[in-house]
């Protein structure tokens, strides 16, 4: 594993049974929640808007734990590259994402939704929900760092970003800028607030993962960083 690329990254992500239900977890998390929503919602609330917050949240809490086990395997193969394993984890990432909009347009689609307009901000609401899950994966990538125990760092990734989006709660402003929830409350909105992703995204998915990188060489050996061998 010392010389990774993205495409073992890819092998590691489904190399075990259990990793494989993982991501069947993930995917049937998006499938539980539009499910719900199309025997929940009235006929005329049936929208694409109404669906895509609650699916891509629901993918969002499993898939983290992908990029916890993937950074776990680097933290036990001291001196293997980062950056192949965090382009993999992104790549897992953008098809969850993919994954959770299909299952969006195929529950809207047979829904039998009476909406004026069902299908507004569809193709905003797809993009938004791909970015949602590269910054959840990168969240359970950067604890997969820092974190020695993946059981701890899976649960990290659950309580670490919904405490700080409640602990925020008096500062709304700052809440919804520097949270993964914030971002994605904001992005799958019908009027999408893209800075509130990137100011979580830099936080949580840039400096979460350096730090993690920066501790992961320390336990290492104290080694410098080499940003070649990322």
């Amino acid at each position: 594993m010392r010389n990774e690329t993205i495409a073992g990254t890819l092998r590691r992500a489904t190399g075990t049974r259990g990793r494989r239900a993982l991501l069947l977890v993930t995917v049937g998390a998006g499938a539980l929640a539009a499910t719900a929503l199309a025997a929940g919602l009235p006929p005329a609330e049936r929208t694409a808007a109404a669906f895509g917050e609650p699916v891509h949240a629901f993918v969002s809490v499993p898939l983290p734990f992908v990029g916890v086990l993937l950074a776990d395997d680097l933290r036990r193969t001291p001196g293997a590259r980062v950056l192949p394993t965090l382009a993999g984890a992104t790549v897992v990432a953008v098809a969850a994402g993919l994954v959770g909009d299909a299952t969006i347009v195929a529950a809207l689609a047979a829904s039998g939704s009476t909406a004026p307009d069902p299908w507004a901000h569809v193709g905003g609401i797809a993009v938004a929900g791909v970015l949602v899950q590269v910054l959840a994966q990168l969240v359970g990538t950067g604890l997969g760092l820092l974190i020695a125990r993946p059981a701890w760092a899976c649960l990290a990734t659950i309580a670490l970003p919904l405490g700080a989006y409640a602990l925020l709660t008096p500062w709304v402003a700052a809440r919804d800028r520097l949270t993964p929830y914030g971002a994605l409350r904001g992005v799958l909105d019908v009027t999408p607030d893209w800075p509130r992703w990137v100011g979580a995204a830099l936080l949580w998915g840039v400096a979460l993962n350096v730090v993690g990188v920066v501790v992961r060489r320390r336990r290492a050996g104290g080694r410098p960083i080499n940003v070649g061998r990322w």
